[in-house]
């Protein structure tokens, strides 16, 4: 069994190496360019293999970690949904796929700030780091339903969508990077890059803005 886990785990980091190169090379090249793309379409490859190689091996024996279990099914998550954001620029509405999507890790949330709950009420290490990351996910799927309902008023925020939910993927490929990489696995790892990575977002939301109001103009 051990021989098989640690083919699987090289497998894993091999896509989750290209994930991580591709990632940081689609936010350094001209967006919307077809380099862009193509490196978007290897990261999307790269970081939607990687974790569902990651799923089994979280359950495997000496390798069991719930924690990665569930950031493995919200990289997913980000990944799949920042990509049918780019859909959103030509359909009328959200279809059930995309409630699924969005329904589906919702669900994840909760479980995940259920977990960290229970595990700071009784001393539990990690526990925030459940709490925080459910907190997040949370979040953005609670935006994505008020997205979907809404469509109609706000369908010019699909690029917005996009942006929040690839580089979303992109923290969690430097986080894993970081903490199973480096082998760094204090709090600061695994809170830092989710931090410089909403600012990013920010960044890019501010910079999209004014081209969005003129379109509307």
């Amino acid at each position: 069994m051990e021989p098989a886990i640690k083919i699987l785990i090289y497998i894993h980091a091999f896509f989750g190496g290209i994930g991580l190169i591709t990632g940081i090379g689609s936010i350094v090249v001209k967006k919307g360019g077809k380099l862009h793309k193509r490196m978007g379409k290897l990261f999307s490859i790269g970081m939607i293999t990687s974790s569902l190689i990651s799923l089994p091996i979280c359950w495997m024996p000496k390798h069991e970690n719930v924690f990665l279990f569930l950031i493995g099914l919200f990289t997913i998550y980000l990944v799949v949904a920042g990509n049918r954001a780019l859909t959103f620029k030509h359909k009328p509405k959200a279809d059930f796929t995309d409630k699924l999507i969005s329904g589906s890790m919702l669900f994840a949330s909760v479980i995940m700030i259920s977990i960290g709950l229970y595990c700071q009420l009784n001393a539990v290490a990690n526990g925030i780091l459940f709490t925080f990351f459910g907190g997040f996910g949370l979040y953005m799927t609670v935006k994505d339903f008020i997205f979907y309902k809404n469509f109609s008023e706000t369908n010019r925020n699909w690029l917005s969508k996009h942006i929040g939910k690839m580089i979303g993927a992109l923290i969690a490929s430097i986080t894993a990077y970081i903490v199973a990489g480096l082998g760094i696995g204090n709090l600061i790892a695994w809170i830092a890059p989710s931090i410089l990575g909403t600012i990013y977002i920010i960044y890019w939301n501010r910079k999209i803005e004014p081209k969005i109001e003129k379109k509307l103009a």
